[in-house]
């Protein structure tokens, strides 16, 4: 059954587990009484993996919507903490390594604010030239994992920022969360684009879909969002998505009018066109000049928050590209 209604009072239950780290963790959050995996075990662990992104999530989603049968409580639970940090902290490592660093923030926007002629790997390309609805479908099913919590991770920066850096966070929030209209919340939006696909728009629904490269993207919001130190890669990220999304929404505008996936489906990305036009101006004037204004020595990890980004993003595009031109589906098969 699909419905756009999202009660907070029914978190979506645990996820199925991906190895055994997940599995430890899921089997001791319902009891408290059962220890959660030895932290040292992550050490062993793929950073990109399924058993690792899996865990990090649910340990992140604590902090958002909590599951059904896990007590609220243990969002900071002090027995959970080592695991989360070692988690974390191996992720981090991983994409640090994996992404040059060293280069100033405006290094890395020159180049975002040139759209790419090369889009062998582009996803949005794909669906506005060629892509079925069936494969538009599974795109929104993994984006909803972010896409129905839209910009609650970004929040968490908020009050680490100070001046023109947090009035110009808070201008854009505003914006994202519906200017003061519960219908025009961009979260509230996407559901109805996912009702127009028929798809179910309960919370976290489709995370057992999802494969790694996914939860890794909505993962490193989350860290970069929660850590104070990381306060100059989250607004890297942030202002990442804010630059490349207008063209990239315009091409799935024209995917959903293409393919007929219906009046919501097209809205929620012509929206999309439309202001992240002007927070693209606000996000690199205001909140990338406002924070290095008062904080320059954050300039290359604000560089790090944007090449992260384009990094994570383009792990997510490979795997759905193969995916689907090999006539497979990208989901993992539930």
């Amino acid at each position: 059954m699909t419905t756009t209604d999202h009660p907070i009072s029914t978190p979506p239950a645990l996820p199925a587990p991906r190895g055994p780290l997940s599995a430890g963790l899921l089997a001791a959050l319902p009891s408290p009484q059962q220890d959660a995996p030895d932290a040292r075990d992550v050490a062993t662990a793929d950073p990109y993996g399924e058993d690792l992104q899996l865990a990090l999530y649910v340990l992140y989603e604590l902090h958002y919507r909590g599951f059904a049968g896990v007590a609220e409580d243990r969002e900071w639970d002090p027995g959970l903490m080592p695991l989360r940090r070692a988690l974390e902290m191996r992720f981090l490592d991983a994409m640090r390594a994996d992404v040059p660093g060293g280069r100033s923030s405006d290094e890395a926007f020159t180049e975002l604010l040139v759209e790419s002629t090369d889009h062998t790997n582009s996803v949005a390309h794909h669906l506005e030239h060629e892509g079925q609805l069936w494969q538009i479908r599974e795109y929104a099913a993994l984006r909803s994992l972010y896409h129905l919590k839209e910009a609650d991770p970004h929040a968490w920066v908020i009050p680490r920022l100070r001046g023109r850096a947090k009035a110009g966070m808070v201008a854009i929030a505003y914006d994202e969360f519906g200017a003061g209209r519960a219908e025009n919340i961009h979260a509230h939006l996407f559901a109805q684009l996912m009702a127009d696909l028929n798809l179910d728009t309960h919370y976290g629904h489709y995370v057992d879909a999802a494969p790694a490269p996914a939860l890794a993207v909505v993962n490193m919001m989350t860290l970069f969002g929660l850590q104070r130190a990381l306060r100059g890669a989250l607004v890297g990220h942030f202002a990442c998505v804010e630059v490349t999304s207008s063209p990239g929404s315009r091409r799935l505008a024209a995917a959903m009018r293409r393919t007929g996936a219906g009046p919501a489906a097209e809205h929620f990305y012509t929206e999309h066109v439309e202001a992240d036009a002007v927070h693209e101006q606000v996000v690199r004037r205001e909140v990338i000049g406002g924070l290095l204004e008062e904080e320059p020595h954050l300039d290359t990890e604000v560089a790090f928050g944007a090449d992260a980004t384009e990094y994570l993003e383009n792990r997510l595009a490979s795997h759905l590209l193969k995916s689907w031109r090999a006539g497979q589906s990208a989901l993992l098969q539930t």
